[in-house]
């Protein structure tokens, strides 16, 4: 495993809610420490889910296979399916999903070729858009990770030799394929992780850290 930094710009039938008590919120309450809050609330779905992103205490976004997309906006209590319909159509993997409030969302389906693809949300899931599909059938996208609601990066597996990272800098509406100059040499055998969009995250508004598996260094 190698983890790289850049400063530059079974099925899941439930979901978990962690409401910490009202008084021991900013404080440091055993009780809810020990996660004493922890309730399991039923989706109806038997997607495996592997993406989360939570905005507010109110409001989260989760993503999964058979292209499944759910919501909450009451902190957990309940979760509305706003899956994209072309992709339960097809059965896509979206592993990675990042949202930035109860209305806009991007979610990242994985695999070879054109299975790799961005679809991004704007009215809280009520339609969706594709806004990338991979060309290029050596790339397979992993995982993304957004500075702030305009700037995101997306990671393949090594393309030509080298990690290939695309970019977005308009919220996900359009994205490109970012020279590899710079990017290490990948090892024989090393890939990113796409089991859970957490192969690539950012920090701030510059720094981005990628992990990576399956190389043999020396």
């Amino acid at each position: 495993m190698r983890l790289l930094g850049v400063g530059t710009c079974a099925a899941a039938l439930a979901v978990g809610l962690l409401a910490a008590p009202a008084h021991a919120q900013g404080g440091t309450d055993a009780q809810a420490l020990r996660g004493a809050g922890w309730a399991l609330k039923g989706t109806g779905k038997d997607a495996r889910f592997r993406g989360l992103a939570a905005v507010s205490r109110s409001t989260a976004w989760v993503a999964g296979t058979k292209g499944t997309v759910l919501r909450t906006v009451d902190g957990g209590r309940s979760w509305r399916d706003v899956s994209p319909p072309g992709a339960v159509a097809e059965g896509l993997e979206l592993r990675d999903i990042e949202a930035f409030d109860a209305r806009h969302a991007v979610a990242l389906s994985i695999g070879e070729g054109a299975a790799s693809r961005v679809l991004r949300t704007e009215d809280g899931g009520a339609t969706w858009a594709e806004s990338f599909r991979n060309p290029d059938p050596r790339a397979f996208y992993d995982c993304l990770t957004f500075f702030d609601s305009r700037h995101g990066l997306a990671v393949s597996d090594p393309v030509d030799g080298k990690f290939r990272i695309l970019s977005t800098d308009d919220g996900g509406r359009n994205w490109a394929v970012l020279p590899s100059t710079g990017m290490p040499d990948a090892l024989a055998g090393e890939a990113g992780f796409a089991a859970s969009g957490q192969c690539l995250v950012s920090a701030g508004p510059r720094d981005v850290w990628l992990a990576t598996g399956g190389g043999a260094a020396g």
